[in-house]
């Protein structure tokens, strides 16, 4: 993140005028010139760029907003035991019930929060459903009752104004990405690769017939030798050939790609030698193209994101690994840790920045979708991450909750790190802390350690050298634990 001075705020802020102006002055200038002949010669590269983007807003853009607005397919409800599992862990872990309830329903008073409020929002958050349904109603009720216990409250009868948030049925925001910033994507997205290279990986396409399925394209998907076994992912791997050590997997956050992640993935591997007779550490770091700034398909299904790792993981003769997350990824951590063909494959754990735990409470949906934005890093986010189209349709229609939170029971079998950081604008890091810290008993909590970084935001901690090697020295002593 880019920090909070004022600077800071000028820089994002002149950025976003920019970027955001390109298609609207575009067009303005397209319907004046058909109109009206300027007394002046307009450059001719003014003149197709102008073109250009205003071609690209209405042929590209507005219909892929359209599609973009189908609505989510949602999983069916688990069984009601599960579901009473599932509401009585939430339930134990809100740390400020009357801020969890007005934060869900956006800053809204309790006053406007009714009972049906209550009961529209927890139907979709525990049933996976838009509208009522006659056969939960008994079991809403009673998840409302246990609300109002922990309120201390009863909720007043009726219908308030207050409207809660709801992923998967709302509205996908969004706002226009120009050209223009698609091309700033293709120019960072080389950069990385060519850095990439020359650190020893390579990449994986998948087959020839995906090029066209990624914008902004990639020619580095047209010049590699190096084939991906899963029709979907690519990504970057580095080949491991130590005997005594285990290789990594790496999973990215929503952003511009691996390319934050660029420094941090080469260092991991900073203490191999060529003529050690040990070998070099193995990684792969899989790219998700759905969260990394392209226009490009749906982010996959968590089923079949796992049947494309493990395809992956197959090709490579992986049979065990450290995993290492961050943000986002903690989310496909999660469906990995869960899914029974990874439990044995799965060996140390390193979360970075992770939204998974405590993923009930409102903190990480409300500072995503509905903040207003008002600091630096709040316009950074909400611009250049909220309000990206593929991140906000994974967001929107991908992103159930209840499939994505973890709790300290899913990671008990593991070494666990998680690092995060103090002044995180995501996630509610001090609840978090103490959520992960605050075992029953020295023995659940013996292989969890939380690494806690003081006055850094969200993904601050690969900016410098030596919070990176830090995370760098837990990776390496994670794969040594073989």
């Amino acid at each position: 993140m880019i920090g909070t001075s004022l600077p800071a705020y000028v820089f994002i802020r002149a950025c976003v005028f920019f970027l955001h102006s390109i298609a609207p002055l575009s067009a303005l200038y397209c319907v004046v010139s058909l109109c009206y002949t300027p007394p002046y010669a307009v450059p001719k590269a003014l003149q197709v760029t102008a073109a250009v983007e205003t071609a690209f807003f209405v042929l590209v853009y507005f219909p892929h907003r359209l599609y973009l607005q189908r609505a989510a397919a949602h999983p069916p409800p688990v069984d009601c035991e599960r579901r009473r599992e599932l509401f009585r862990r939430c339930h134990d872990n809100i740390p400020d019930p009357e801020e969890y309830l007005s934060r869900w329903f956006m800053g809204a008073p309790s006053s406007e929060i009714k009972r049906n409020n209550v009961k529209e929002f927890l139907n979709w958050a525990f049933f996976n459903a838009a509208e009522p349904c006659a056969e939960y109603e008994e079991e809403l009720s009673e998840y409302v009752g246990h609300l109002e216990e922990l309120l201390g409250r009863k909720l007043e009868k009726g219908t308030g104004k207050a409207r809660c948030i709801r992923l998967t049925v709302d509205k996908v925001d969004m706002l226009h990405r120009s050209l223009t910033w698609y091309m700033c994507v293709f120019v960072v997205d080389t950069l990385a690769s060519i850095y990439l290279r020359f650190q020893g990986f390579y990449f994986h396409r998948n087959p020839l017939s995906q090029f066209y399925t990624v914008f902004p394209p990639r020619p580095l998907h047209l010049l590699s030798s190096h084939h991906s076994p899963a029709p979907h992912l690519t990504y970057w791997h580095r080949p491991h050939t130590s005997k005594t050590r285990l290789p990594i997997l790496f999973i990215h956050g929503i952003g511009i790609g691996l390319y934050p992640y660029k420094n941090f993935l080469a260092e991991l591997t900073s203490d191999d030698t060529t003529d050690s007779s040990d070998g070099q550490i193995g990684i792969i770091a899989v790219e998700i193209m759905s969260v990394s700034f392209r226009i490009t398909g749906e982010a996959l299904s968590k089923e079949h994101m796992c049947d494309e790792i493990e395809s992956i993981l197959n090709a490579h003769n992986w049979d065990k690994f450290v995993l290492v997350s961050h943000s986002y990824g903690s989310v496909i951590s999660t469906h990995l840790l869960r899914s029974p063909r990874f439990a044995a494959r799965i060996g140390p754990i390193l979360f970075i920045d992770p939204v998974s735990f405590l993923l009930h409470l409102p903190d990480v949906a409300y500072n995503f979708t509905c903040k207003t934005p008002r600091r630096a890093n709040e316009w950074q986010l909400y611009y250049f991450g909220a309000k990206d189209p593929g991140v906000a349709h994974a967001l929107g229609r991908r992103f159930f909750w209840s499939d994505n939170i973890l709790w300290k029971e899913d990671i008990q079998q593991h070494l666990v790190s998680v690092a995060i950081g103090e002044r995180d604008l995501i996630v509610d890091t001090a609840a978090v802390r103490k959520y992960l810290e605050g075992g029953k008993n020295g023995v659940e909590d013996a292989g969890l350690r939380v690494l806690w970084f003081e006055g850094l935001d969200h993904a601050q901690v690969f900016d410098k050298r030596r919070t990176r090697r830090m995370l760098g020295n837990v990776v390496r002593a994670y794969c040594a634990n073989r």
